[in-house]
């Protein structure tokens, strides 16, 4: 036993290191993905877009992320998520750069397609990491982690973009914060070097053989995918356009809204942190996997119903609140979902199953971004997105209710 226990605070250590990386890549991810939507005023004065350009821009990238999922879940089985992690985090790091050097929408749109395309690695890898090398105790608090990451990246981009372009301009904006990718990469391949997986082997070597046929036709990727599907369109409808709706609605400045905004992803980010912490406090008082999943689920899809009052607040604070409070129910929500993946998925799988679900997320994301472009442009406005996001999660646990009535670990399975 006293020679075990070396052995185990390294592990436990590697683990915690492997939570930080995951935690810092996620952020780094969100924080280039914003740095786009919170220049619109700025880009779009200078090169005269309308909405419907802007949401083209979004549109298309959700259109080639989704493509492009379809085979990021077997990249990242085939070669490992270590290798697979650093290829993709030094593709989207050099695109966020390649922003600055475009002036057309066209321009833009290709250097955007390849950042969403190398950032769609960024969630399959990362649950698969958890999968793989993360104990089922620890699992879900991983998940929560860097889940919460997203968040983190979203608060701190509207705080430090607007401030980076006023003061260097908009180009060093993209530059700035692609070149941090470089940085996360210097410690990722050194830590990730010594991970032992908990389940199976891991690497550019082993590589396991995943079966789209026996995929496609298991309840568990259907129950994913649709419940991504209805409910990550909500993420990037709010992701995208929130920034211009406390511009349009409230009249806030381009240097105005990054606080209201940032009050939004501080609350998202607390949402991940709760949900890593309330399933495993479930299961601590007797609850079954199924009852501690469907319960955090239940709590979270009725916290969002109040999203459309955000449209009649009186002010920019009181609606970042209540956006707010329904991005905490999103992320809360959207942590299970990767929990229950983890759990009832072979760890062979779970990286096709992640990105099959992707797929799903990221096309509706891609309607609903095109649909706000044709809404505001039309005179209709951001009611209509409001009023689908407020039922989309309750729709999604009664989808997963269906298709899993039991939701049974793998290890109770096999």
């Amino acid at each position: 036993m006293t020679e075990a226990t070396p052995a185990l605070r390294r592990a436990r250590a590697l683990q915690t290191g492997l939570i930080i990386l995951l935690f810092f890549a996620t952020a780094l991810n969100y924080l280039d993905r914003q740095v786009l939507s919170l220049l619109k005023p700025t880009l779009q004065a200078e090169f005269k877009w309308s909405d419907s350009d802007f949401a083209i821009l979004g549109s298309a990238s959700q259109f080639a992320a989704a493509g492009a999922l379809l085979f990021v879940g077997w990249f990242v089985d085939r070669f490992g998520v270590r290798l697979a992690f650093a290829f993709a985090v030094v593709i989207w790091s050099l695109a966020g750069m390649a922003h600055a050097a475009s002036s057309t929408v066209a321009g833009f749109m290709i250097a955007r397609v390849i950042l969403i395309v190398a950032e769609s690695v960024n969630t399959p890898a990362a649950v698969k990491a958890a999968a793989l090398y993360m104990p089922i105790e620890r699992r879900s608090m991983c998940i929560g982690v860097f889940n919460t990451a997203s968040n983190i990246g979203a608060i701190l981009a509207p705080l430090l973009i607007p401030l980076l372009a006023g003061a260097f301009g908009w180009h060093a904006a993209f530059i700035i914060t692609g070149a941090l990718g470089f940085v996360w990469l210097a410690f990722w391949m050194p830590v990730t070097k010594h991970l032992v997986p908990i389940v199976q082997a891991d690497s550019g070597i082993e590589k396991p053989n995943v079966s789209w046929g026996e995929m496609v036709r298991d309840r568990r990727t259907w129950a994913v995918a649709i419940a991504k599907m209805l409910t990550d369109q909500v993420w990037w409808f709010l992701l995208f356009w929130t920034p211009d709706m406390f511009t349009k609605v409230f009249k806030l400045s381009q240097s105005e809204i990054g606080y209201p905004t940032a009050i939004v992803y501080v609350m998202a980010a607390l949402g991940a942190l709760t949900s890593g912490w309330l399933f495993p406090k479930l299961l601590a008082r007797g609850y079954s996997v199924n009852r501690s999943r469907k319960t955090s689920m239940l709590l979270y899809a009725c916290l969002i119903l109040p999203i459309p009052l955000a449209l009649q607040a009186n002010s920019p604070w009181i609606a970042a609140v209540i956006i707010g409070l329904a991005l905490f129910a999103h992320q809360g929500f959207s942590t299970n979902i990767f929990g229950m993946t983890a759990d009832i998925v072979p760890a062979r799988n779970v990286g096709s199953v992640i990105a099959f679900g992707a797929v799903f997320g990221n096309l509706a994301g891609m309607s609903i971004i095109q649909f706000t472009g044709y809404a505001l442009d039309s005179g209709i406005g951001y009611w209509p997105m409001f009023a689908m996001a407020s039922v989309a999660y309750l729709l999604a646990l009664a989808w997963i209710h269906f298709m899993l009535p039991i939701i049974r670990p793998t290890s109770e399975t096999a």
